[in-house]
């Protein structure tokens, strides 16, 4: 296989993966679903506002752990 189809596949398939995952999150941000956790930094003053989202950081962090070695186990 030739590298460059192998490089353009891959860039394919994160493209399709990063459009799953952003019409997800359209979908529950229009539901109602909120992603701010107890824990997220998020300071408002007056035309500023700064959000990080630390505890949200961590879940995602530990959910992806999990998730990649269960799957990538050997």
């Amino acid at each position: 296989m030739n590298p460059w189809e192998s490089i353009s596949r891959l860039m394919l398939i994160g493209g399709v993966i990063l459009l799953v995952l952003a019409g997800i999150t359209y979908l529950l941000s229009r539901s109602g679903f909120s992603w701010r956790l107890p824990g997220d930094i998020f300071i408002q003053k007056g035309n500023f506002t700064f959000f990080f989202p630390v505890m949200t950081c961590i879940v995602l962090s530990i959910v992806l752990t999990l998730l990649l070695n269960i799957f990538f186990r050997r």
